[in-house]
């Protein structure tokens, strides 16, 4: 196998993550009564970039034992939103700047915009190596609006199951993350079975499945931050 120029990676790598920062800057200004950590938004990132490698010798061990179609689709599924949350569990979200509800919310979010920019960086790779740079950046402008949204939705799940149960014992905690990540991991699932339709009829409920899911995501967002910050003054945390 032909070795890829570092140049061709340096600009893969730059393609997948500059477009993905324009999500969690605009994310990021949601919360910007109370910022978090620039540090610790960075950890978070990374972490999610960790999850891709993580991913991979599983997805290929459930790739040569599953056969093709929903299995596949399902295992590949669980396996991303389990390293996301286990990655975000490991070098986040027992941290001391981790210290209301709504932070588990968005350092979720980070880690997923984090395993969407080296995931997307991946998928340019070979059409950037064999010079095809318009469709390469055809591609990843609909995973700008695709999978990268996907990625966004699928932990926030995860990150709400977890705010709801903050003030929770450890058992009830435990609960609402296994439901958070159950309806992470179907979300990811049918998002990816609707848009390898052979014929590409389902590509548009794909995309209107994840759009109307974010509206759902910024309405609750702003429920939860409206119980973070009712009984604070204006201009404080």
């Amino acid at each position: 196998m032909e070795s890829i120029p570092l140049e061709t990676i340096g600009y893969a790598f730059l393609g997948g993550v500059l477009p993905v920062w324009l999500w969690l800057h605009f994310l990021l200004k949601e919360d910007s009564r109370c910022p978090e950590p620039r540090s610790m938004i960075v950890v978070a990132f990374v972490a999610g970039m960790l999850a891709v490698p993580a991913s991979l010798p599983l997805e290929t061990w459930f790739a040569a034992f599953l056969p093709a179609g929903l299995p596949i689709i399902i295992a590949w599924s669980a396996v991303e939103e389990t390293m996301k949350y286990l990655l975000a569990a490991l070098l986040v979200l027992w941290r001391r700047a981790v210290n209301e509800s709504v932070d588990l919310v968005i350092y979720m979010i980070t880690v997923a915009l984090g395993f969407a920019a080296l995931e997307n960086a991946l998928f340019l790779l070979a059409p950037f190596a064999e010079g095809r740079i318009l469709d390469g950046l055809v591609t990843n402008n609909l995973r700008f609006v695709g999978s990268t949204l996907l990625h966004v939705l699928a932990s926030s799940m995860i990150g709400f199951a977890l705010a709801w149960a903050y003030v929770r014992s450890r058992s009830v905690r435990l609960v609402y993350v296994s439901v958070g990540l159950i309806l992470a991991i179907a979300l990811h699932a049918l998002f990816n079975f609707l848009i390898i339709a052979p014929d590409g009829s389902h590509t548009l409920t794909a995309f209107f499945l994840v759009w109307t899911g974010a509206i759902v995501f910024f309405a609750l967002f702003e429920v939860l931050k409206y119980f973070r910050y009712r009984h604070l003054p204006r201009n404080t945390c």
